[in-house]
């Protein structure tokens, strides 16, 4: 003490883990006694003593899953890889083909220096490829560390070890329980999963896991992630370590157990608030756990658990529907749907299966590849439960009606019975269908217009966004019939708002492409491409198969305007790949484009009588309107403008008033004007009478 008292100097105490206590007190009186000693300390946790200021270690930077070749090759943790590859394998390419790969490599070792040299040494005897394939097993694997390495050194399951060994038995209980999670833990949900005496070892007082979390945090087993609430996540090497300790000690299935169980309260406490005002919070809290409700739900499903799986579908659902998750929602809740209705602990409740049912109707009868006779199926199910219990979910204000429609209703007294509906939502939702089945049914009257808004007006109420989406894409719609493009666009633009806030990408897709049409028909072309580009930058972000089926059905039109019918045709041929067997119901609008696009009329006849007969089939008033101007279009090239004049009034009259957003009837209109002479005076009084006398019924698809 006496040699060093007076001297300024640096004192280095290396790996201080295992003798943290001793090296804290040898370091207290140190600098107590030494006024110009400065000690810097190497350790997995801090010392603890006044005056230490920390420095963490972190695992080195990684490039993202979508950095171009740049930015990964020049990421920290590449480029370590690159250097000890190159070292343990002259003749290695490690090029820009293999650049992803190693990022790969680099993402599924955290980053962690001594992972990512252990891992180099295998490409003596490996390839690149075949190294990442096989990450899965990486405490096996990574085994060929420096023979002059310290024995913790030498492999990564030893590195690990090390650092298992130095805690005590509650840490490591919250330390393998944790690795149940996926995507972190939040402070609550770690106090719920990792307390108690899980399978009659290790108690841990839910009071203590707050303390061992942060002790945990301090020994870099941990990583704390920046927010208003605390959350903890591991690394991917700690996580696979901690769960093979975690079946080690017998924990695993009740582990699991209080995971789902706590991500279902979860769900189910917030599912309600996502059709009120709280929607925004609501789903930034099931955001926040998307990645733990996703391994809940496949877990269960997995183990056939049917009421557990279903409980968290039916909580879930709406989450997945708003958030931007179609695709994956409708994979799990119908999975669950499909579930057998009795495990091993008891018949599933008709609520919950009801919910479901009516859930998988939502997501089955959606979009561009609606597969109707599926969604025919469970509602039939759920309206069949819906008879035996008394507690209705919300969902089925739009399940009822629907059934009410297949048994052959009148498609608008079908839905007004729930306008009594107790649910405000139901009663905002189904004044917006009757809105909507009047368009359908081409009731092209004010009438639909006033029911539209008055749902609008009620779900901005409630604050309830994908509602108000709903509603001002149909007014937009509307307004685009009636040649008001400038204000459709705007209505576009509010529904944009909206479903921007909860996350909702595939919805909005629909309407930049819609938009761009709009600009197309304003004469702004100028404004055109940018609306393309922004739809399929968003369809690129998602995995649903209809997003890129949209821009291209958007690209195929907008170029068949512009005259380019070779693209058209490309266009049209992407989108019905992209669906694939789920395209049946893109073939009404398929055969009427490609109509236009051919040369031979006996080839635009046969187009034209296949999208006829679709439409009628599918008794979609606005799809048969579209289909009688597709006719019309054959009738004028076959020189017969008289019969094309008449086939736009009947279209018209189907319809229920002219759609100002078909250039091509605006184009077969005029050359019908100017070639039928007075037999145009006679089909246009047809298209202005009121409807009550045209006689037309129509049926709407559910």
């Amino acid at each position: 003490m006496a040699a060093i008292r007076d001297r300024e100097m640096v004192l280095v105490l290396d790996n201080c883990e295992h003798v943290i206590e001793t090296a804290a007190a040898l370091a207290y009186r140190l600098l107590g006694e030494c006024r110009r000693l400065r000690i810097l300390a190497t350790s997995r946790e801090p010392l603890g003593i006044t005056g230490e200021a920390i420095w963490p270690v972190l695992p080195l930077a990684l490039s993202g899953p979508d950095a171009g070749i740049d930015e990964i090759a020049s990421s920290p943790a590449v480029r370590l890889l690159r250097e000890w590859a190159g070292a343990a394998r002259q003749d290695l390419a490690l090029d820009a083909a293999t650049l992803p790969t190693l990022a790969r490599i680099c993402r599924a070792l955290d980053g962690v220096p001594l992972a990512i040299e252990l891992a180099a040494t295998r490409l003596r005897t490996m390839s690149v490829d075949q190294l990442a394939d096989r990450l899965d097993d990486r405490f096996r694997l990574l085994t060929g560390g420096s023979r002059t390495a310290l024995p913790r050194h030498r492999t990564l399951r030893a590195m690990v070890d090390w650092s298992w060994e130095l805690l005590s038995d509650a840490e490591r209980a919250v330390l393998r329980r944790l690795s149940v999670f996926a995507g972190g833990a939040s402070l609550d949900a770690a106090e719920r999963v990792c307390a108690g005496d899980t399978a009659g070892q290790d108690a841990v007082h839910q009071a203590d896991v707050l303390d061992l979390l942060t002790a945990l945090t301090e020994k870099s087993l941990l990583v704390p992630e920046p927010g208003a609430a605390p959350r903890y996540r591991m690394l991917g090497t700690i996580r696979e370590y901690a769960a093979q300790r975690l079946a080690d000690a017998g924990e695993t299935d009740p582990a699991r157990q209080a995971h789902l169980a706590y991500f279902t309260d979860l769900a189910e406490t917030v599912e309600p608030s996502l059709r009120r005002a709280g929607q925004l919070h609501g789903l930034a809290t099931l955001a926040a756990e998307h990645d733990n409700i996703s391994a809940a739900m496949r877990g269960a499903l997995a183990e056939g658990k049917a009421q557990a799986a279903m409980r968290l579908a039916a909580g879930a659902g709406w989450y997945w529907w708003l958030s931007g998750h179609k695709t994956e929602g409708a994979e799990l809740i119908t999975a669950a749907a499909e579930l057998p209705v009795v495990d091993l602990r008891g018949e599933v409740d008709d609520k919950t299966r009801a919910a479901v049912y009516s859930l998988v109707v939502m997501f089955a009868g959606s979009g561009r590849a609606s597969d109707e006779r599926h969604a025919a199926d469970w509602i039939h199910k759920a309206y069949e439960l819906s008879l035996r219990d008394s507690s209705h979910s919300h969902l089925l204000g739009l399940v009822v009606p629907l059934e009410r429609m297949l048994q052959g209703a009148d498609p608008v007294r079908a839905w007004e019975p729930a306008l009594d509906n107790e649910d405000p939502w139901a009663r905002a939702l189904a004044r917006l269908q009757l809105g909507k089945m009047r368009v359908m049914l081409g009731h092209g009257g004010r009438d639909a217009d006033e029911y539209l808004e008055q749902a609008l007006a009620e779900f901005r109420a409630l604050g309830e966004r994908f509602g108000i989406s709903f509603a001002l894409t149909e007014l937009a719609d509307r307004l685009a019939v009636r040649g008001e493009f400038a204000a459709a666009s705007e209505r576009y633009e509010h529904a944009i708002a909206v479903l921007t806030e909860a996350g909702a990408v595939e919805d909005v897709i629909r309407m930049r492409a819609g938009q761009a049409r709009l600009h197309w028909l304003r004469g702004d072309e100028d404004a055109v491409a940018p609306a393309m580009a922004e739809a399929e930058r968003l369809a690129e972000r998602v995995t649903w198969p209809e997003a890129l089926a949209e821009v291209a059905l958007a690209r195929a039109e907008l170029a068949r305007w512009g005259g380019d019918a070779e693209e058209a045709r490309r266009q049209l041929d992407l989108a019905m790949v992209t669906l694939g067997d789920q395209a049946a119901n893109l073939r009404s609008l398929t055969h009427h484009q490609l109509g236009y696009l051919t040369d031979d009329l006996g080839e635009a006849r046969a187009h034209r009588a296949a999208a006829y007969q679709v439409a009628a089939e599918a008794g979609y008033g606005p799809m048969l309107a579209q289909a009688l101007v597709g006719v019309a279009d054959l009738a004028l090239r076959s020189d017969q403008y008289e019969q094309a004049a008449r086939l736009l009034a009947a279209s018209t009259v189907v319809r229920g008033l002219p759609d100002r957003s078909d250039p091509d009837l605006t184009r077969i209109e005029e050359a019908a004007r100017r070639r039928a002479g007075t037999s145009w005076s006679r089909s246009r009084s047809l298209r202005e009478r009121p409807h009550a006398e045209r006689g037309w019924a129509g049926q709407s698809r559910p």
